[in-house]
């Protein structure tokens, strides 16, 4: 049987704090993975601890966003990290994705389409004039175009996704509990991985209060 799999967001700039996330969602049911974003790698000691960091499945999540040049050149800057995945916001470019992964060599590349906090009205305050699932599934097309290894949606558009992107589908945005928070097209685990979902990435509701509590409580909604 195929393990589902889960990337465990570790939204901290405290290295104990990463490390006891680690520690404690250890578990042989689920392939579980860790993403470390803006805040972890922009701490203190985040990037000497990714560096040393070894035998994970790492997603560094860091939403690239610039001109070829200088994004061909940070991903180059990321060789000594040994890490799995990097994401990079697919408004950056066809150049600029073609780029990063030709210099991204054995790191997976993962196209980040719209975030997750957003909703179609936002999109048009910003100045698209698609919906959110247009908009999504003509990224999924500049993905696919720029031969990228992955995808970055939430479980609302994956099935769409699927249908013109054929590589892994990483999903945010997964909600355990009913709390709000700043998530606006959320799904719950369970849902995301029967929409097609290859990946989930899952933050507060497992990293906040008992954390192998959590992880068990994620293990038993997945089971049903």
């Amino acid at each position: 049987m195929i393990k589902k799999k889960v990337f465990i967001a570790i939204d901290t700039n405290k290295v104990a704090k990463a490390k006891k996330i680690i520690r404690d969602t250890q578990s042989n049911k689920i392939k579980v993975g860790y993403k470390f974003g803006l805040e972890f790698f922009y701490s203190k000691d985040g990037r000497k601890f990714l560096s040393n960091l070894k035998n994970q499945t790492t997603f560094l999540d860091l939403k690239l966003n610039d001109i070829p040049n200088t994004v061909g050149a940070a991903v180059k800057s990321l060789e000594n990290l040994k890490i799995t995945y990097l994401t990079a916001h697919l408004s950056s470019g066809l150049n600029a994705l073609r780029l990063l992964k030709k210099e991204g060599k054995n790191i997976k590349i993962a196209g980040v389409t719209t975030l997750t906090s957003l909703n179609d009205k936002d999109l048009r305050e910003i100045g698209y004039n698609k919906n959110v699932k247009d908009l999504v599934v003509h990224q999924a097309k500049l993905a696919k175009k720029a031969k990228l290894d992955a995808i970055v949606c939430s479980g609302h558009e994956v099935k769409s996704v699927r249908r013109v992107f054929n590589k892994e589908i990483i999903t945010p945005g997964i909600k355990m509990q009913n709390n709000k928070n700043d998530q606006k097209r959320s799904m719950r685990p369970s849902e995301a991985f029967a929409a097609g979902s290859d990946w989930l990435v899952i933050g507060r509701s497992i990293t906040n209060g008992n954390i192998k509590k959590n992880i068990q409580n994620l293990l038993e909604i997945l089971e049903d």
